[in-house]
């Protein structure tokens, strides 16, 4: 599943093929050869010596929609992004040091080789593999060294399927021009397309369909429409602003959340079972404004604590957040977001990718934050986990259960904590009470609303899709299908 862009509904259509197949007995795994992501999951014991590992969080959720135990396989390298310069590296589940920008042309040979390993592991023990693409398949400045992409169809003969977002406009030129500018060996495994997120008549776009076919020799094999019920645990930062409030429902007043937006921000699909909460309002803030009047602010995590707390002063948002926790109003800090309520942030080896240096917290919680190279990577029974190089310690603030607090502010390192409904229904009580309003319990389940999703993704693809010819290509590869020439030099 290629895309003609990043957030195209490679992640999406990935998911709802691993649901359609895995309903038909077919047993399938979802494969991403290199995610670059904030957004990650520990997996437990899937890797050497039992050891915990992080994969893409978009993977992670493929394989609970195929039905299978999420693997490190599915996603063997992660590139975490710490500047717009350089990335973090995670290979096969561990931290394996930066790459910069400059290496994305031919600087990347051994992680080809270790996403190669990973998906032909993968395809000796699954009967379909779906594997999604990153970005568009078309990054000639990069094709050299591509190996997520046209480098890993060609890698085991896959046959491609290019998804295009109708609701961006010009969906047949990028459709089109996807297929038109790769080469004759990269064009032969492009084998049809999907539209996505369709709003309309039907009718209206069955000509453009037509004339895709008559000029690319390739079939749409279908066309998805726009759903407000679709959601899934994105990606990237890309999906932040389809992230918005609760439909709330009751008499009383919902509470008004506010998510500080980091421009570092990482693991925000902890926001994601507040937004599912009838009684909660959750709005995503950037300055002092965003916070007057809220309930509950959340600092989130972030893949840079100490910029990201560098930025906070710059837009005095420290001050608001110290204000509220003085009006006795909770204040949530997860991960980062808790380190940075610290009273100190100690990085004596640069782990942060800055100089040796010590910067005062928030101080709103009587701990202290040491980052060192070794990182944690860690999965609890509840299923929250922890991903993270600073060690937290802790004084006289009371400690329970994994979380910190002192009065209204509360901070935990457990990224995913409030997918527990137990859990998540105790910190709602607690920050109703706080602000004297009263908590009425929903009869949300996380769980099951993150199945109905699925499930609704399972069902769009029956309806919507060709899945049966989907299923015939991924087991018969890709047809023939014609060259299209760009220019005469080409024809």
């Amino acid at each position: 599943m290629a895309g003609t862009t990043s957030d195209a509904g490679k992640s999406l259509v990935t998911a709802a093929l691993c649901r359609a197949f895995h309903r038909r007995g077919i047993r399938v795994a979802p494969f991403k050869a290199q995610n670059m992501s904030n957004n990650s999951m520990v997996v437990r014991g899937t890797v050497a010596g039992g050891l915990a590992g992080e994969i893409g969080r978009a993977q992670w959720v493929q394989a609970l929609a195929a039905g299978v135990t999420p693997e490190i396989a599915m996603n063997p390298v992660l590139l975490k992004p710490g500047s717009d310069q350089c990335s973090h590296v995670i290979v096969n589940g561990q931290p394996a040091g930066t790459i910069s920008s400059a290496e994305f042309i031919g600087g990347r040979t051994h992680l080809a080789e270790t996403a190669f390993a990973a998906f032909d592991a993968l395809a000796a023990r699954f009967d379909v593999v779906v594997c999604e693409g990153a970005g568009s398949p078309t990054e000639i400045n990069l094709r050299a060294g591509d190996y997520t992409n046209m480098g890993l169809a060609r890698h085991a003969d896959i046959p491609v399927v290019v998804v295009g977002d109708i609701d961006r406009g010009g969906v047949f030129a990028s459709l089109f021009g996807t297929v038109a500018l790769l080469d004759a060996g990269d064009q032969h495994l492009i084998s049809g397309f999907i539209i996505n997120k369709f709003r309309g008549n039907d009718a209206l776009l069955k000509p453009g369909v037509e004339r895709l076919t008559e000029l690319t020799g390739r079939r749409t094999f279908g066309v998805l429409p726009w759903s407000p019920d679709v959601w899934l645990d994105s990606e990237d930062a890309l999906d932040l602003a389809t992230r918005g409030e609760g439909s709330y429902v009751g008499r009383h007043r919902p509470l008004a959340v506010g998510v500080v937006r980091f421009p570092r921000i990482s693991n925000f699909t902890d926001i994601d079972a507040l937004s599912l909460e009838p009684g909660v309002e959750v709005s995503w803030v950037t300055d002092p404004g965003g916070v007057a009047g809220v309930d509950l602010i959340v600092l989130p995590g972030t893949r840079a604590t100490i910029a990201d707390l560098s930025w906070l002063h710059l837009r005095g948002l420290d001050r608001a957040i110290a204000a509220h926790a003085s009006a006795g109003r909770p204040v949530l800090g997860i991960c980062g977001g808790f380190q940075m309520l610290g009273r100190a942030i100690h990085d004596p080896d640069g782990v942060e990718g800055t100089p040796a240096m010590d910067v005062p917290g928030l101080g709103l919680l009587d701990a202290t934050t040491t980052f060192s190279a070794a990182k944690v990577l860690r999965a609890h029974g509840d299923g929250a986990y922890e991903i993270h190089h600073g060690r937290v310690d802790v004084g006289n603030a009371a400690t329970e259960g994994g979380w910190t607090s002192s009065g209204a502010v509360m901070g935990t390192m457990r990224h995913g904590a409030l997918e527990s409904d137990e859990t998540r229904g105790i910190l709602l009580d607690l920050v109703a009470s706080a602000v004297g309003q009263r908590w009425q319990p929903s009869s949300v389940s996380f769980t099951a609303a993150r199945e109905a999703r699925l499930d609704l993704l399972g069902d769009m693809a029956e309806k919507y899709l060709d899945v049966d010819a989907l299923l015939r290509l991924a087991r018969t590869g890709a047809p023939e299908v014609p060259h299209l020439a760009v220019s005469p030099v080409d024809a």
